[in-house]
């Protein structure tokens, strides 16, 4: 009998492993339904997601909304009644696809949430395991053309917190400031250190010793890339944080701390 085989006939999470295997992806799974039970939350809010020159990373860009930071006014009228509208809703998809397809959440939510596997030596619950040949699994491929869609969003964040310096015409720093800063800075070195990205600036060409910039950029990326699941997971958390700062703050509840 094969040795795999053997492992699949013990039962789904037998194993003959001694340590907390099970603890990492527990963690994972809790984390992870956090933020989304939580970005799900605000996304549908449609209120509380600005303040002064603040703006909320979970509605930027603020295609239509009714805040001042909105780029073509309030809803069009052609839009259905009927149907849940918040900025939100309009451009989560792409930074939430990015996420969803990148090669170190894949490898998280795959044993956090589908068991696939559970971890490694520990039994899974399927025979057979086709991988991201075959569908649905195969549009993980798209995660290249999310790629240029985060690239273009950082641009837009970067404006975010710029502007959040800027208070009634005037440069301040309020807490808020550095609160965008730090979520657009952790979220630029998650962009920026992706596998795509990697690839695309060096990985797919045979020599790079003689293309001087290309081997520079190459280096720069592949240093950040050994820290992509670092950076994946505390721009998770600086995200959600700088909503809930702007919610807080434009419900009253938190008082934004003015240094200048």
């Amino acid at each position: 009998m094969a040795k795999s085989e053997a492992l699949y006939r013990r039962g789904f999470g037998k194993t003959s492993r001694k340590d907390a295997w099970w603890l990492q992806q527990l963690l994972t799974f809790l984390v992870l339904t956090l933020f989304i039970v939580y970005a799900t939350w605000a996304a549908f809010q449609n209120a509380h997601y600005h303040w002064g020159p603040y703006l909320s990373p979970f509605y930027s860009p603020e295609i239509w909304g009714s805040s001042p930071h909105a780029w073509f006014g309030p809803k069009p009228g052609w839009i259905p009644t009927w149907l849940p509208f918040s900025p939100a809703l309009l451009i989560l998809p792409f930074p939430a696809g990015f996420r969803f397809t990148c090669y170190y959440y894949r490898g998280a939510y795959y044993k956090a949430f589908w068991a696939d596997p559970p971890g490694c030596a520990v039994s899974e619950p399927r025979k057979g395991f086709t991988g991201e040949h075959g569908w649905p699994l195969l549009i993980q491929n798209i995660h290249r053309y999310f790629l240029y869609a985060a690239l273009l969003f950082l641009v837009v964040l970067w404006a975010d917190a710029i502007k959040a310096f800027w208070f009634d015409g005037h440069f301040g720093i309020g807490l808020g400031s550095l609160v965008l800063l730090l979520n657009t800075t952790l979220l630029s070195f998650y962009t920026l250190s992706c596998h795509s990205l990697r690839h695309l600036i060096g990985g797919r060409k045979d020599c790079l010793s003689s293309k001087k910039v290309t081997l520079a950029c190459y280096s720069c990326v592949s240093g950040l890339n050994k820290r992509h699941m670092n950076f994946a997971w505390v721009s998770l958390f600086g995200v959600m944080l700088a909503d809930l700062y702007v919610r807080m703050v434009s419900m009253g509840i938190w008082t934004d701390w003015r240094l200048i």
